[in-house]
């Protein structure tokens, strides 16, 4: 599955109920290859309606919060697109469960799952990567890391 982009973010952006400019507080949590983030969507409002998250399991795993957001008109490709700075997940110790297959980017709201929104599902281009990793680099698109139109 490639990434997705969550139907309930598309209503809560257009309502102005999510600002991906810094507005928010946007974050990435790492997920495994159980995931079902990756083909879930329709009845997804919350983290915890996914049937299963599978978030890392690695010793000193925390979720990353993104820094420096923009969004930004491109008229070429008639489009806006959201973009952050790269992101790395580390001090990771200790072997995960399962191989890395992408990333849930989701607005914050409380750190519960009942509460966060979440906004997409960023598959990894070479993955899985591999579950020994002490440090996982997220290298966004050039592109951005949503084009949306």
């Amino acid at each position: 599955m490639a990434s997705l982009v969550y139907n309930e973010f598309k209503r809560a952006s257009a309502s102005g109920e999510i600002d991906l400019a810094g507005g928010d507080d946007i974050r990435a949590r790492l997920l495994m290859t159980n995931t079902t983030c990756d083909t879930e969507n329709t009845a997804i409002v919350n983290i915890s309606d996914f049937t299963t998250v599978d978030t890392s399991d690695a010793t000193g795993y925390a979720d990353v919060a993104l820094a420096n957001e923009a969004v930004n008109k491109d008229d070429i490709n008639t489009r806006a697109e959201f973009d952050a700075d790269n992101i790395s997940f580390s001090g990771l110790s200790g072997d995960a469960t399962r191989d890395y297959q992408g990333v849930l980017l989701y607005k914050y709201v409380d750190g519960t799952d009942a509460n966060d929104i979440p906004i997409a599902f960023i598959e990894f281009v070479n993955q899985p990567l591999a579950k020994e990793a002490t440090q996982v680099d997220v290298p966004w698109d050039a592109q951005g890391i949503l084009q949306l139109s």
